[in-house]
């Protein structure tokens, strides 16, 4: 027999009320820790991506590893897979790496590549991903689940609503993403759900160069060197 008290209504809305300090806490760890590290990609993809896709692998930490040479700090939700690649690379190019780590049941626990004083954990997503946009100078996207698409849509969505200037965001691997796009130029765009030109705020990349030389050509049009 379960003699658990069960909490009631009340009681559940109280301990809403003491969430509010937690969260202002993970703001402010977040801001303290990452204001000063300078201009920064922040790099997406599934924790689950493993050694049967060496391709995508290599690929974070190549796209890491030069991008950190061109003066950017590489940012990562800091578990593995796809994460732990960028953060490689990112320490293989001695800049900045940092893992913005979420507790979750399952999967997620910081890799070994992440500087010990930018290794930041959050029990909440939102908190998470304002760090991300906050802090981030582009996104670029590796093949990933739901977590991975949550994070391009908030960045998408932010972009196009205009709460937040625009700044390159970029899929990486065609044949991943080519399904995704042809979804949104036919039944999004076709169908008038968004504007013609929401698409131009996604660009494709194929290999580690293009994805730093479409961060480049971006920055130096608006006449930023990677010192901001």
């Amino acid at each position: 027999m379960n003699t658990m008290k069960r909490k009631t209504w009340t009681e559940i809305k109280s301990d809403d009320s003491w969430a509010l300090f937690k969260i202002m806490s993970e703001f402010v760890e977040g801001y303290e820790s990452l204001r000063r590290i300078g201009p920064c990609v922040s790099i997406f993809g599934s924790a689950r991506t493993d050694a049967t896709e060496p391709q995508y692998l290599q690929a974070a930490t190549d796209i890491a590893e030069k991008l950190t040479k061109k003066g950017f700090g590489i940012i990562t939700g800091g578990g593995p897979g796809i994460m732990e690649a960028a953060n490689k690379g990112a320490q293989k190019g001695s800049g900045p790496s940092v893992g913005l780590n979420i507790d979750l049941p399952f999967e997620q626990s910081s890799n070994p590549y992440i500087d010990p004083d930018k290794n930041l954990n959050f029990d909440y997503f939102f908190a998470r991903k304002v760090m991300f946009v906050k802090y981030s100078q582009a996104f670029v996207v590796m093949p990933g689940g739901f977590g991975t698409l949550d994070e391009l849509f908030e960045a998408i969505t932010l972009v196009q609503t205009g709460k937040i200037d625009r700044f390159p965001i970029i899929l990486y691997g065609e044949e991943f993403w080519e399904g995704l796009k042809n979804w949104v130029d036919t039944t999004l765009k076709g169908t008038g759900k968004i504007s013609p030109n929401d698409t131009d705020l996604i660009r494709i990349a194929n290999d580690a160069d293009q994805v730093v030389e479409i961060i480049e050509d971006f920055y130096q049009e608006k006449g930023y060197t990677t010192n901001f």
